[in-house]
């Protein structure tokens, strides 16, 4: 039986058109649903719908179907079109009547919002580990490296002394930057909708700061218009956040694909994460690293989706919201995949030390030659104009001689190691009261 079920039966196309590949996705939702179900039990029981007994019989069965999803026992039908339909028949069919009164005062529309919302908490938690941990890797490898010299680039043009422990540095930063917005993310979703039911709440006396409370929200979101309005708009901030994570898993294997290629080689690639070719013998490929730079287009297509689908909605529920919910469910497997495969990839990158120190030559040292005749007292501009003069004429200074001077390699900018460390420990600290 479908809950929206009237007696008449739906075309079989439209049918099969409209219930898509729910079935499949909200496999994904079915303890997430129990859950709500059970804390919507005991808040009927609370108002006095139900009795102690039947919100007792009904937590039973709920938790029943939870230990039956993890066996892979519980699989939600195409006639059921969805989890919410699944898990009442199966209530229906178990405890008869009772399984009917469980839907009081709530609607499809809340309970997918519900169980969205839980999931997409527990995965926000699972993303923002992996990013951490990607975290932990790069501070690592910047550490181990940080005396270590290369050359710095604007427009891809050689400028000044790096070192790679900069350059893995400026990721460490990037990515705690990401942490943060997903962290925002999740604070921001943080609210339980259960109990906005269609859009317009119910006339029934309700204890929705019970619920809320039960099922670990922060608080309760308000406005029951605005529960079904957040719909695709809060997902669309959970999906630009994976959107910054994954631009900046794509920037930094665009930077390991060039700095690994052999007119560089900075970084070794070890050959178990390099495919060859179908054709010639020679080629050992970074297929991983440009995967991660395609998906994170697809990461951002995905944003978009959920951002046009929305766009021109009027208030309240809307069947377009259904289409909101693979491309986030999508967004989450895509990323997590990503951030696991990188930091697995990164973790084992070797640096050659030698190849960056003979990449050295002698313009990289003209913005220190400019500074050093600026503190003997020359104008700035004179000093520019002078050095610019001279390029061709003058070898400025012995670059092996000063790019492995520690003095000098302090004058590539502040690593920001420390900073990186207290935040990702501050990290981890959230995520174990998370």
């Amino acid at each position: 039986m479908k809950l929206w079920e009237k007696g008449y039966q739906l075309d079989q196309l439209v049918e099969t058109f409209m219930t898509g590949d729910d079935p499949y996705l909200d496999q994904s939702l079915i303890d997430y649903d129990c859950m709500g179900s059970i804390a919507h039990a005991k808040m009927l029981n609370k108002i006095g719908v139900l009795t102690v007994t039947e919100c007792e019989q009904l937590t039973q069965e709920l938790l029943s179907i939870i230990e039956l999803n993890k066996a892979g026992k519980f699989i939600i039908q195409f006639q059921d079109e969805d989890v919410h339909t699944a898990i009442e028949n199966a209530l229906i069919a178990k405890l008869g009547d009772l399984g009917k009164k469980l839907h009081t005062a709530r609607s499809r529309n809340d309970q997918v919002l519900l169980d969205m919302r839980l999931y997409a908490k527990d995965n926000l938690v699972q993303i923002i580990a992996e990013a951490l941990n990607v975290c932990e890797v790069l501070y690592q490898f910047a550490k181990k490296h940080q005396q270590v010299p290369i050359p710095g680039r604007t427009h891809f043009q050689r400028a000044m002394p790096s070192s790679v422990g900069l350059w893995a540095g400026a990721f460490v930063e990037s990515f705690l930057d990401n942490i943060e917005l997903l962290k925002n993310a999740y604070q921001l979703i943080n609210q339980c909708p259960l109990g906005s039911a269609a859009s317009y709440g119910v006339s029934l006396d309700i204890d929705r700061q019970y619920t809320s409370v039960l099922l670990g929200f922060d608080r309760v979101q308000n406005n029951v218009l605005y529960v079904n309005n957040s719909r695709g708009k809060f997902e669309s901030v959970i999906l630009s956040g994976l959107v910054q994570v994954m631009n900046d898993l794509s920037k930094i294997s665009t930077d390991i694909i060039l700095f690994c290629a052999p007119e560089f080689g900075y970084f070794i690639l070890p050959e178990k994460f390099c495919p060859g070719s179908s054709l010639m013998p020679q080629k050992r490929n970074p297929c991983p690293l440009e995967l991660i730079r395609a998906k994170s287009a697809t990461v951002q297509g995905m944003l978009f989706q959920v951002l046009e689908i929305i766009r021109g909605l009027p208030s309240g529920y809307n069947r377009d919201f259904q289409e909101t919910k693979r491309p986030l469910m999508q967004g989450f497997e895509v990323t997590r995949l990503s951030l696991k495969v990188f930091a697995s990839i990164f973790a084992e990158l070797e640096v050659d030390k030698e190849q960056c120190i003979g990449s050295f030559t002698t313009e990289l040292f003209a913005t220190d030659k400019v500074l050093s005749l600026v503190r003997e007292g020359i104008p700035f501009r004179d000093a520019y104009k002078k050095v610019a003069n001279e390029l061709d004429e003058v070898a400025f200074c012995d670059p092996v001689e000063n790019i492995l001077s520690k003095t000098h390699m302090g004058a590539t900018g502040n690593l920001g190691l420390e900073f990186s460390l207290a935040k990702i420990k501050q990290h981890q600290l959230w995520l174990v009261a998370e």
